[in-house]
Formats: structure tokens, sequence, C-alpha cells
């Protein structure tokens, strides 16, 4: 797949220009969006990722074009289980609904810039050493494990975890504990002091690195073409704002989705694994030489990925759904 400067020039000044025109036009007056705010734009950008994932099954051909989606819909679930986390960090900083807009979408932009220095990272140990293979899938094996593990408290590791951020942040820096509109600083006694607001941001921040940990390595386990990986990760973060005030508690109601994640992780886990077999270099596995394994195909791992999903969202729902009337009937019969 050859992609010119060009494109890369062209595609950059899209995505930043369409995060510049969500800041003016959504955020930089700050508001609580409505649901049928966030409803509208959630599609007009998922709609946006569709549209360019048929450019490039026009343009570079159907093989490419199906690595795509199947990035993008990766990347986009695992986002999904990300606002989770947002949803904990808003709540242990009691942060005013009216200001989570600026937060949420400065943190975005910061985790596609560092995605896209982990990208290059690992673009560039791609093409010097076939065998960054073998550890990327057993690190997605180790993550799967890890978060199924995690899966029935997740919120109190979390919390534990932006505690750590939180001590460390307030230890280099003057913070003050009360908020100062959207203001990251604010001036206090004639001394410039970092507000709730930029200490939720830095959290945000260092918890976006880690999500890169586990989303950057799955993605490459689904295209090795480093401008995929790019723009299936920026279109899976556009909109994201949008996302965590339009599912708002419907996040509580996914109570498999970290269930199903983990799956969708060992089984890209496993295909670098055996992709990494196939072009095998190591002198002290099968004498350096290609180990004759078979491939999953890009369309077998979209059928897995979307299957998987829509089986834990849909049985999230139910059980969830189930859980409620049980609840409510105990509630009833009590009284």
């Amino acid at each position: 797949m050859h992609v010119s400067l060009t494109t890369w020039l062209i595609t950059g000044a899209v995505i930043l220009g369409l995060f510049v025109f969500d800041f003016f036009a959504h955020v930089r007056t700050p508001h609580e969006p409505t649901l049928r705010e966030s409803g509208f734009w959630s599609t007009v950008y998922i709609g946006i990722a569709v549209l360019f994932g048929g450019f490039v099954w026009w343009q570079w051909g159907s093989q490419y074009g199906g690595e795509y989606f199947a990035g993008y819909v990766t990347e986009k679930a695992l986002s999904v289980d990300n606002l989770f986390v947002f949803v904990v960090i808003m709540t242990k900083f009691a942060v005013p609904r009216v200001y989570q807009q600026k937060v949420l979408l400065l943190g975005i932009v910061m985790a596609l810039v560092m995605r896209g220095g982990f990208i290059a990272v690992g673009a560039a140990a791609i093409n010097a050493y076939s065998w960054v293979f073998y550890i990327f899938g057993l690190f997605l094996l180790f993550t799967a494990v890890k978060l199924l593990n995690e899966s029935d408290e997740p919120a109190a590791e979390e919390r534990e975890r932006q505690g750590r951020v939180e001590r460390i942040v307030k230890k280099w820096f003057r913070a003050t504990d009360v908020y100062d509109g959207d203001k990251l600083t604010t001036r206090i006694d004639g001394k410039r002091m970092i507000t709730p607001l930029m200490v939720v941001l830095i959290v945000i921040g260092f918890t976006d690195v880690l999500f890169a940990l586990d989303s950057i390595p799955a993605i490459y386990g689904l295209t090795q073409e480093p401008y995929l990986v790019f723009t299936a990760n920026a279109f899976a973060l556009m909109g994201l704002r949008q996302l965590y005030f339009l599912l708002g508690g419907l996040l509580n109601k996914l109570i498999y989705l970290s269930y199903g994640l983990s799956l969708i992780l060992a089984f890209i886990g496993v295909k670098l694994v055996l992709h990494a077999l196939h072009e095998n270099t190591l002198s002290f596995i099968n004498g350096g030489n290609h180990v004759p394994v078979p491939e999953i195909s890009t369309a077998l791992s979209l059928g897995v990925i979307g299957g998987t999903l829509v089986v834990t969202t849909v049985l999230s729902l139910i059980v969830s759904k189930r859980r409620a009337n049980k609840a409510l009937a105990d509630s009833t019969s009590n009284d």
C-alpha cells in the first residue's frame, strides 16, 4: 500500500480541522450537551469514518478497506470501554458536567498525539524486526487475561491508579481544589496554581498512555499499514466526547463488555503469534525458517470482532434488564 506524503498531509489537515471545528462549535462555550446534540454528532463522526473506509476501499482495494474497518471497529470498541474509566475520573474529581466537554476533547487530542508516537515506533520496529510480532502477540494475550481478571472490580482499581497519579501531580505542582470555570490554571493570592480540571486532564493523559499500550499492538495485529493504523485510531477517537454524553448511564449496563474485549484481544494476540511464526526469522524456532502455520484472514477477523461485540452487548443489556426488574420486584415485595 503506497501512501504519498501529500495524502498524509491532507489527511492530517482534515483530522486537525475536524478537531478545531469541534472545539469552536461545541466546546469553547461551556455547556452540557443534550441527548439530541450528542446523538446527532456521534452519528456524523461515525458516518465520516465509514465514508473514509469507503475511500480506502475504492483507492487501495478490498484488502486494505477490510483492514481499516476491522481496525476501526476494534479501536471504537476499546474506546467505549475507555469511556467507563472517564466516568470514574469525572466522578472522583466531581467535574461539573458543563466543563467535562473541554477536558474530554483536550484529553482525546493528547491521546491521538501520543498514539501517533506509538504508531511511528511500532512501524519502525516492525520494519526492522519481524520478531516484534511475537512480543505484540504475547503482550495482548497477557492483557486479555489481565482484563478478564479485572472485570469484576474495574472501578476500584481505576480509582486506586488515579489516586496515585493525583498525588504525584500535586507533589510537583501547586494545585487548588476549587474550580475556576473551565480554566486549567488560576491565580490565588498572587500565585499561579493548577485547577482540578488540569489535574483531571493529566490523569486522563496518563490513562491514555495505558490505553495506547493495548490498542496499538491490537490494531497492528489487523493491519501493518501505519496509515490505516493512524486513521483508524483518529476516527475511533473522533466523536468519543459526544459518545460519552450519549451513552451516559448505559455504560453501567454493558456488564460483559470487558469479557468481550478480553476475547477480542486474545484472538488478535493469537493472530499475531501465528503471523510471527509464518514470518519467523529467530534461529531457535524451526532453525530460523518460516513455520507453515495457517494465518487468520481479515474477513474472519472482522467477523469474530463484530460477532463478539454484538453478542456481548446484547447479552449485557438483557441480563442488566433482568437484574433491574428483579431488584424492582424484590423492592416492591419488601414494601
